[in-house]
């Protein structure tokens, strides 16, 4: 088809091209729109499928094919998807137009990154229907290109590592996965040994750049702090190459790209201009820290610290994020705007003014994104600004009265007046406000200018002084008097930097603000010089300090690192703490901005080189000094040998294998070693020391408590105690300790037993005869005299056994000793001999107390002696005679009252027992009686009692009158008969006739107390009406309503059911009390009250707790399993969906819905959803780094671990499991991949270390005995099958991360398969030419075959000293040494052919 001038066809491609390369119309005759053959055979020839344009020197050139002469050049390309000829009808069906920027590897990877990986991997749609080996290739492909762009020269076909091309590197991503590449692919060990170095420092941040968009904005912010971190460490590393300027350069930038991004991307989620002001403040203000604090980074590294770092100094200009400040600042306006706006919204009065004014003070901003920052959009923001201006003019000026009355109020106090002028700064630079408060602002003006003189007057008081005395500067911790001083006066500076910031932010237009200026940059000026001053007179100090060898400053690298003090013996280490000291002050001068000179910076640094080994030394040796103090004398044989071998080694510090000469700084590898083994031994010592010293805590706490133990009365304890102490020294010998150094220990413990021993014994002997076990001594009447019973003479015997068995413990006593060892304990019973005359002497005393017992009673049996009726008939003649012997009887009846209860003598008895029992029964009734009485009633259940009460005593009284009288009687007998009875029967005489007084009276009490009791009934109804009123206004207002029920988040819910509960114990409070004034009304016979308004607040109440306990109980339901652990739960989901299920099916049968039963569906809807996803977060597959991955995923709080997971955890992300239901399964499904390789990377362990050969004994010709190899078959079937594994996991889409592990197996089986097919022909050949060769046949090949024979032998005797199959492959050179064995076995059998084929035809 021809095209003629209006061909729509060329129109479109020359309209492409002129706008692809910026084309001017005018410009655009060249070629002719129908004289270019390229175009018209593109447009009409079918089979030509491609246009490239390109300039040239002539303009613009058109081709059919690709040729790059030069890649700088862009180039755009129209190509057909189908071989037809380009119609107007298929014209933007048929055409693809693609343009290339500075190689086809670039084009090639963005297109792919930015595209068609995106869209084919993870857009759901695409990604479901796309081969998964397909997608597989095309992540190899954009990796492998990334690989490629970072490694090589863009404009170059050949791979050049170039560390100054960063063209590649578009992320802090691409950076560090630059790294990752070059530690693994480089091509000297010593720039892979770097690259692997700069890996490492850059993995602290790697991660979370990787998962940048995931993170929040606070912990973008710590994130800064992080990789300002790591980029100094980077950049300060001095153990391998530098790193490049260029590329630090670029990386700085890259990393300020990503974080101004990422702030767009989160402050863009929100609206700026409707959101909560506190949530806009918070956000905004994490972004402008971020900005700012990467922006004070990059110049505070640059520009000052790299600048001044000597080793690697920072050579260009000071590197300054702008785009990134200028985005900072853009967010500072915003942030201005939103503050100026709350501000105005607290003065205004809330009239129709401020309603029409504030509703449309963000129109201008209307259609502007303000995070979007770039020149082309400036423009826009600064004209909605100004009229956003003019916006709010008239409300600044209502509002700047106001707040002048209220500043007025307080600017009495200056502190109170700067922070208000500071909480108020975004309105006081309003020019408006700014000019009325113009008094006010001078008054602030006029106090910062007293501080600013009380800054330097405070600064001139302590400037001379020492640091921490109350004339001197104030004092730090672990800061040294200089550094203290520029700390201080650091302090002082930031604090006149506020107030000249605070006076040019507020106060730059009065007329003082110069003067004030002017002094306070004199007094920072005046600061900056007493800085420089303390640091020079350091410099000075330190540099005098370098000249002199006694100051401690100096260390040679090749001197001496510790010696012994031949005075006292002390370890002594070469590395001074003055040097310590030296390089804290380096350390923190150099961050404070001090410049170090490079004598004292260069000592530093050999300081630092050795100050690891050195402190370690210095533990070590103070360790060495000390651990004397820390032994245990008795125990020190026992450590004997660790102590000897410790001072060996200090002893013994030689280095090299001949250990010639000694171990100095600048050999670290002997250093390191001849430290380790300082630092093993001294632990040693140490723990050896710890454990018996335990032991004898340990043994001195037991031996404590045996000395409090009373030996006499509880001997089984001081047993116990004894053989935990024996048993205690057996573990500890059973540790290695010899018996003949723990001697000491012993003895030392057998002296300590000796002194609780002793001291329990003394006591023992004091208390001996009260404290002996009790003998049961009865007195008895028998055979007409008074005897004891056991007999005198065996209570005798047994007291003194008792009493000789204590003497003799020390005799039996063995201590902690061994056998064999002289007992110290017996010498006890002899240095203790004088205490035996008191306690012998007591005991005989006792003997005779005991004798005269006996004769203190003999009396008393005189009278069973006699013949009574003999004696009475002899005596008793007159009436005198008997009334003098019933005195007399009398008399010695309340003699015998009088002796001790458990002495038993005779028969004689005191009657007054029965009457006094009566008594007591009277008085006990009585009593209780009077106290039931004397309680007045106050309640109808009271009064109730009572009556009960008083008809029991009614019934008891007719029982106990009898036993009153009785009592009476026996007393006067008493009286009669023994001349005395018992006093208290008449005090209780008036005590019953009391009892009975108070029971005539009692009912009459009754009835005034009911009287009484009805009239407190009415005020008690009164009181509860009242309070039921206010429990109904309370209820009415504070009950919740459907809104909430339907509108609060769970924890509003939660406490709603919670008041509801309150509330309803409360009223059921009240109806008790109702209840109760029920019954009192209808027990004094009163009308009952009307109590409909109780029934009514019932009604309600019972109605909506009836709701609400629908919600808890599905709550409570709930709860318990979301207080289940998930590893636990997550195998017991299916009763999750129970629950649901039968709550889904209890809802549906509801009659009548309710707003609860609504909102409770919902919530079961809701969580059914996810029920089907919760398999993919059982995670039994997933690995540590699989959870970390899914906990972001879901938006759990950072610290979250499986460990601590809880079932209610993902019930609270509920809603984001099933937003994210396809990216867990693809996790899942990943997890389950690397799961599936790792276990069979772990079976070809296995199979690695148990495979092995199966030997046979074989005799050769000589009747020696070989081990040759069995069931070839199995062993290279299954080196073939495992082969055929490991090609099966490269079809695994998960497969590169295995990739290292699975090529060494790779490689590792191919060997062992051509090892083992060769050695199995050697085996097969030798087995036959052996028996031939070795009974002396073709004597020219004996000498071949006698040294194959010799190597075969020996790789068969390496074989049976391992039989593993895979150490095959570990023999040095076995691949060589097969072969050739192989190579000679097949000329020995040559040459045997060719002897029996000479030999044939000799027969023949």
């Amino acid at each position: 088809m021809a095209g003629g001038p209006a061909d729509v066809r060329k129109l479109f491609l020359y309209t492409t091209t002129q706008n692809y390369f910026g084309q001017r119309p005018e410009l655009w005759d060249q070629p002719p729109l129908s004289s270019c053959p390229e175009v018209n055979n593109f447009l009409d020839d079918g089979n030509q499928m491609l246009l490239r344009v390109q300039r040239s020197d002539a303009g613009l050139a058109f081709s059919n094919t690709i040729d790059f002469d030069d890649t700088k050049d862009k180039v755009l390309v129209f190509f057909k998807l189908r071989p037809e000829v380009i119609t107007d009808e298929n014209l933007h069906n048929n055409i693809l137009v693609s343009s290339m920027l500075e190689s086809p590897i670039n084009s090639l990877y963005q297109a792919v990154r930015q595209v068609f990986a995106p869209m084919l991997l993870k857009d759901q749609e695409w990604s479901r229907n796309f081969d998964p080996k397909l997608q597989n290739l095309l992540s190899e492909l954009e990796a492998g290109l990334g690989v490629v762009l970072r490694r090589s020269d863009a404009n170059s076909p050949k791979l050049k590592l170039k560390e100054d091309d960063t063209r590649g590197i578009l992320t802090p991503s691409d950076e560090f996965q630059f790294w990752i590449e070059q530690a693994h692919r480089g091509n000297k060990q010593i720039s892979k040994e770097r690259a692997s170095y700069f890996k490492e420092l850059f993995e602290t941040i790697a991660r979370e750049f990787y998962n940048l968009d995931s993170l929040s904005l606070l912990e973008v912010v710590d994130l800064v702090e992080t990789t300002r971190d790591v980029v100094d460490d980077v950049w300060r590393q001095t153990e391998h190459d530098h790193y490049p300027e260029s590329r630090m350069l670029h990386l700085l930038d890259i990393i300020g790209g990503s974080f101004g991004r990422f702030v767009q991307k989160k402050l863009g989620s929100l609206k700026l201009w409707e959101d909560p002001y506190y949530l806009v403040k918070e956000n905004l203000k994490a972004g402008i820290s971020i900005c700012e604090q990467w922006v004070i980074v990059c110049s505070h590294l640059t520009g000052q610290v790299w600048q001044r770092y000597v080793p690697h100094p920072w050579k260009n200009e000071k590197y300054f994020p702008e785009t990134l400040d200028r985005l900072g600042k853009r967010l500072e306006e915003v942030l201005a705007i939103r503050t100026i706006h709350e501000k105005l919204l607290y003065f205004l009065p809330a009239s129709e003014e401020r309603v029409m004014c504030l509703s449309r003070v963000f129109e201008p901003f209307t259609g502007v994104n303000p995070v979007q920052y770039n020149p082309y959009t400036e423009p826009l923001w600064k004209a909605a600004v100004s009229q956003y201006e003019k916006i709010i003019a008239p409300a600044e000026q209502k509002i700047a009265g106001k707040l002048k009355n209220y500043i007025s109020e307080i600017q009495d106090s200056p502190q109170q007046l700067l922070q208000a002028f500071l909480k108020y700064k975004e309105l006081v630079k309003r020019p408006t406000i700014s000019k009325e408060l113009m008094l006010e602002r001078e008054t602030l003006l006029a106090r910062l200018g007293d501080s600013a003189k009380d800054f330097r007057l405070d600064f001139e008081n302590r400037c001379r002084g020492i640091p921490g005395d109350a004339s001197g500067p104030l004092s730090g911790k672990n800061l040294s008097e200089v550094v203290n001083n520029i700390v201080w006066v650091r302090q002082l500076e930031l604090k006149v930097d506020d107030t000249i910031k605070i006076a040019e932010a507020l106060l730059s237009d009065l007329s003082g603000f110069r003067s004030f200026h002017r002094s306070a940059e004199d007094l920072l000026d005046q600061f900056k010089l007493y800085e420089q001053e303390q640091f020079d007179d350091w410099s000075r100090e330190v540099q005098s300090g370098l000249s002199d060898s006694r100051s401690g400053l100096c260390i040679e690298a090749n001197s001496r690192i510790m010696e012994l003090d031949p005075n006292d013996g002390s370890l002594k280490v070469h590395y001074s703490d003055r040097l310590v000291i030296l390089l804290r002050e380096v350390r923190q001068l150099s961050a404070l901005g001090f410049v170090i000179p490079a004598k004292i910076q260069q000592v530093a640094n050999v300081a630092q080189k050795f100050c690891k080994q050195a402190i370690i030394l210095k533990q070590v040796a103070h360790f060495y000094n000390s651990i004397d103090q820390q032994m245990i004398q008795s125990q020190r044989p026992m450590m004997l040998q660790s102590a000897l071998a410790f001072e060996q080694i200090i002893k013994n510090s030689k280095a090299g294998s001949g250990g010639k000469s000694q171990i100095t700084w600048d050999n670290p590898k002997e250093l390191e070693g001849y430290i380790q083994k300082l630092q093993n031994a001294a632990e040693r010592l140490a723990t050896e020391n710890r454990k018996l010293r335990k032991w004898h805590t340990t043994f001195c706490e037991k031996v404590v408590i045996l000395m409090n133990i009373d030996l006499l009365r509880q001997q089984q304890r001081w047993k116990d105690g004894l053989q935990e102490l024996r048993t205690g020294l057996a573990s500890v010998a059973a540790q290695g300790f010899q018996a003949s150094d723990m001697h000491a220990w012993r003895q030392h413990w057998n002296h300590q037993l000796y002194k609780a021993l002793e001291h329990q014994y003394q006591m023992g002997l004091e208390a001996l005869n009260e404290n002996l076990p009790e003998i049961n001594v009865d007195l008895t009447y028998k055979q007409g005299r008074l005897q004891f019973r056991p007999p005198f003479e065996e209570i005798r015997a047994k007291y003194y056994r008792e009493m000789k068995r204590f003497i003799g413990i020390p005799n039996q006593f063995k201590g902690v000793g061994e056998a064999g060892d002289e007992s110290i304990f017996s010498v006890m019973i002899d240095r203790n001999a004088s205490g035996f005359l008191t306690i012998y002497s007591k005991a005989e005393d006792l003997f005779r107390r005991l004798s005269a017992v006996l004769h203190q009673h003999k009396e008393w049996v005189v009278i069973g002696q006699v013949d009574m009726e003999a004696l009475v008939e002899k005596h008793l003649f007159t009436v005198h005679d008997w009334e003098k012997n019933f005195k007399a009887l009398k008399i010695k009846g309340k003699e015998v009252e009088r002796l001790p209860r458990y002495e038993k003598l005779m028969c004689l008895c005191n009657s007054s027992c029965d009457v006094a029992a009566h008594i007591h029964e009277i008085d006990t009734f009585v009593t209780e009686a009077m106290k039931i009485l004397t309680v007045i009633p106050q309640s109808v259940e009271e009064i109730g009692d009572t009556n009960i009460q008083y008809s029991n005593l009614q019934d008891r009284r007719p029982q106990i009158l009898p036993l009153f009288q009785e009592a009476e009687d026996k007393n006067r007998l008493l009286r009669t008969v023994a001349g005395g009875g018992v006093e208290t029967v008449s005090s209780l005489r008036a005590k019953w006739d009391k009892f009975e007084l108070m029971m005539e009276s009692h009912q009459l009490m009754i009835k005034d107390q009911i009287e009484v009791m009805k009239g407190n009934v009415k005020s008690r109804l009164q009181i509860y009406y009242q309070e039921l009123e206010k429990f109904k206004a309370r209820w009415d207002q504070l009950k919740p309503g459907d809104d909430i029920i339907e509108t609060g988040q769970q924890y509003t819910l939660d406490q709603s059911a919670k008041s509801i509960k309150e509330k309803k114990i409360e009223f059921d409070d009240l109806e008790v009390i109702r209840k109760k004034l029920v019954d009192d009304c209808h027990h004094f016979a009163l009308e009952e009250p009307n109590f409909s308004l109780a029934y009514s607040i019932s009604k309600d109440i019972e109605s909506c707790a009836q709701i609400w306990a629908l919600y808890e109980e599905f709550q409570q339901g709930l709860q318990e399993m979301a207080s289940e652990d998930w590893i636990t739960y997550r195998s017991k989901t299916y009763l999750f969906e129970e629950f649901l299920m039968n709550w889904h099916d209890r809802l549906r049968k509801v009659e009548e819905h309710s707003v609860m039963t609504v909102k409770l569906q919902s919530e079961v809807d809701r969580y059914k959803i996810i029920i089907p996803i919760l398999k993919y977060i059982r995670g039994e597959h997933l690995s540590p780094d699989h959870w970390l991955d899914l906990f972001r995923l879901l938006g759990l709080p950072r610290g979250t671990s499986l460990e601590k997971l809880l079932f209610g955890d993902l019930l609270r992300v509920a809603d984001t499991i099933v937003e994210k239901a396809s990216e867990l399964k693809d996790l899942n499904s990943r997890a389950q991949g690397e799961v599936t390789i790792r276990e069979a990377l772990r079976e070809l362990d296995l199979w690695g270390v148990g495979a092995v050969f199966s030997l046979i004994d074989y005799e050769d010709s000589q009747n020696r005995m070989i081990k040759l190899i069995k069931d070839w078959k199995d062993i290279v079937n299954q080196v073939g099958d495992n082969r055929c594994l490991l090609q099966s996991l490269k079809d695994s889409p998960y497969y590169k991360g295995f990739e290292d592990k699975v090529s060494i197996w790779e490689r590792k089986l191919a060997q062992l398969d051509e090892y083992l097919q060769n050695l199995n022909h050697i085996q097969r050949k030798w087995v036959y030419l052996e028996p031939i060769f070795g009974r002396g046949a073709l004597p020219k090949e004996q000498t071949r075959f006698n040294k194959v024979d010799e190597d075969f032998r020996s790789i068969m005797l390496d074989i049976k000293k391992d039989n593993r199959v895979t150490t095959l492959t570990t023999h040095a050179g076995i691949r060589n040494a097969l072969l050739t064995i192989l190579d000679q076995l097949q000329r020995c059998q040559k040459s045997l052919n060719e002897f029996l084929e000479a030999c044939l035809y000799f027969k023949l």
